[in-house]
């Protein structure tokens, strides 16, 4: 029975001596390179007693008995297996009574400032935080650990219930820092974060601002001001931009903000920060991925076809870890999506159904079974495509929604507008607030010539939802296109505009109102810039009748023919061909 206890004790005093800290940050222990030979028996005993409480159902006598030895001893270890006891036992105000008397006996540890910082923190005394961060920063031994210290703080407060507190705090507690060349852009950007995170939009725009002014090469400052890209904003985007002109920018950064602007359809500047990527860094797979699906939008099908084979031979060829694999494997899905679809714009049906054949995903069942069916629509076996869709899963009301809106895209694409009507129909009645399908329905009673009916559904999207711009555009461009009610009209696009400022379709919308109102300068003028900003075929046709009527005709059939090269069976299009008797 002794031996074994005794043999306990020594693992139990072993594990307490040389534990690594399980709880401070980036905390650095070392193992003792020798036995303790300061124990004598009645530390000895004190330990044993204190871990077998610690591990037997009485920690904090346990705690107690190893604070104590720890003051006696003034043994780091001590301190932090204290402190670790309580946190472990969910004692808050314990850890912070040992995380306190292990900073004032051995106040140069960074391991004991870490530890009362971060239970600080956790304990929501965010106003007691300045002093230990203060000194955590100024223990860094140089300006690159100093800066990878506080781009860690935001992640630190990250549960802090006073979001606007931590960031005043924050900000006292690098106050010596923010206006240093070296250190301050870091420091505006981690203020910048922490206001973010208490809702502070113009602060933290403020502190990107600042951080920039010091040092325009400065990663920081940038990536925080692409957060906050704004048309509201231009000053984010305005650091950006200088940032990335110095040169020294990682390229990851120019993706987001390519990304940033064709989320924001800004389709001709996105494509330039992408043509610039894929020249400047050819081997970087994600600028061909995205690239190729925008050369598809723009239907420029060959070099869609070209950048997604690029992407495809890159990602292919790249050796990755098991946390890479589900990115890689929806970026191959995607692109062979792609792919089916520029054979099937070619009529390569074969081709298209090849592609989709690579997919082995479960996860993409649905978007694969959509471009299924679209083939065998396009082979004349419409009917053959709906039961592709309908055979596809409804376990939930999520999974029978996109089964419906995938059939309503089917028939739409095929001109099959009273099927897609009559199943919209059917769906709102199991869920009349579906706006989206509310939205749709409205559009299919405007081609079937239903014209009450769709104002009636675009007014109630807009009243259930005001800051639905797609019904303010829809219909405010149908008053213009029939023109009537012109004044009306402008008010709902440039409403929509309001929602979604610097939209092409939205921006094509108002050019048409101008054009109906006989305003042709200004017309002209707002559908190049639509033109410009998305090459588009129904922009197209309305930028080439402006001109057309306004007698630069041979203008006009050159944007025509771009039109029709965009996309050939556009009916805005053709419609205006044949009206004015155009033959290109």
């Amino acid at each position: 029975m002794y031996r074994s206890l005794r043999a306990a004790a020594l693992s139990l005093a072993a594990v307490l001596l040389a534990a690594p800290a399980i709880h401070a940050q980036d905390a650095d222990p070392k193992p003792l390179a020798e036995p303790n030979s300061s124990m004598d028996g009645q530390l000895f005993y004190q330990l044993l007693l204190g871990e077998v409480n610690a591990t037997g159902g009485e920690p904090g006598l346990g705690f107690q008995l190893i604070l104590d030895a720890a003051r006696k001893t003034g043994d780091d270890r001590l301190y932090r297996r204290a402190t670790d006891i309580a946190l472990q036992g969910r004692s808050g105000e314990s850890a912070l009574q040992a995380a306190r008397a292990w900073r004032q006996a051995l106040p140069e540890s960074r391991d004991a400032n870490r530890y009362l910082l971060q239970i600080l923190i956790g304990l929501n005394r965010i106003t007691e935080v300045v002093d230990p961060l203060r000194r955590e920063l100024a223990a860094a031994p140089d300006n690159n650990e100093r800066i990878g210290a506080m781009a860690s703080i935001p992640r630190l407060f990250a549960r802090a219930n006073d979001k606007r507190l931590s960031a005043s705090v924050v900000e006292q507690a690098l106050a010596d820092h923010l206006a240093s060349p070296a250190t301050g852009p870091a420091a505006w950007t981690a203020v910048g974060r922490m206001r973010m995170d208490a809702s502070d939009i113009a602060g933290a725009l403020e502190a990107a601002v600042r951080g920039h002014a010091l040092d325009a090469s400065a990663e920081g400052p940038a990536i925080l001001a692409l957060s906050l890209i704004d048309p509201a904003r231009p000053q984010a985007e305005t650091i950006v931009k200088r940032y990335l002109a110095a040169g020294k920018g990682r390229v990851e950064i120019r993706m987001d903000y390519a990304r940033i602007l064709l989320n924001n359809q800004r389709y001709a500047e996105s494509g330039a920060e992408l043509a610039r990527i894929t020249t400047e860094n050819p081997d970087f797979a994600q600028a061909w991925l995205v690239k190729g699906m925008l050369d598809l939008q723009n239907r420029q099908d060959a070099e869609a076809e070209k950048s997604l084979l690029r992407y495809i031979d890159l990602e292919n060829g790249k050796a990755r870890g098991d946390a890479r694999e589900d990115e890689a494997r929806r970026g191959l899905t995607q692109a062979y999506m792609t792919l089916a679809e520029v054979a099937e714009r070619r009529k390569d049906l074969a081709g298209a159904k090849a592609w989709l054949d690579r997919i082995d995903s479960s996860e993409d069942m649905v978007n694969v079974q959509v471009r299924r069916a679209a083939l065998l629509a396009r082979q004349g076996r419409l009917d053959e495509g709906r039961a592709l869709l309908k055979a596809l899963p409804a376990r939930n009301p999520a999974e029978k929604r996109a089964r419906v809106a995938a059939e309503v895209q089917l028939l739409r694409d095929n001109k099959q507008t009273q099927q897609a009507y009559d199943l919209l129909t059917e769906s709102l009645a199991a869920d009349p607030a579906d706006l989206d399908f509310m939205y749709d329905k409205a559009m299919m009673a405007e081609k079937l010539g239903r014209l009450d009916e769709m104002e009636r559904l675009l007014r109630a999207v807009i009243a259930a939802k005001p800051d639905y711009h797609h019904a303010y555009n829809a219909l405010g461009y149908s008053l213009a296109d029939r023109n009537v009610r012109l004044p009306e009209a402008r008010q709902l696009i440039l409403k929509a505009l309001e929602f979604a400022p610097g939209d092409p379709y939205i921006t094509d919308s108002l050019g048409w109102v101008e054009f109906r109102a006989g305003n042709l300068p200004e017309a002209l003028r707002i559908l190049r810039q639509a033109y410009k900003d998305k090459p588009d075929a129904e922009i197209a046709a309305h930028l080439g009748e402006v001109l057309w009527v306004l007698g630069e005709k041979t203008q006009a059939m050159v944007i025509w023919k771009e039109g029709l090269a965009l996309n050939a069976e556009n009916e805005t299009l053709l419609e205006t061909l044949k009206r004015l008797r155009v033959r290109l």
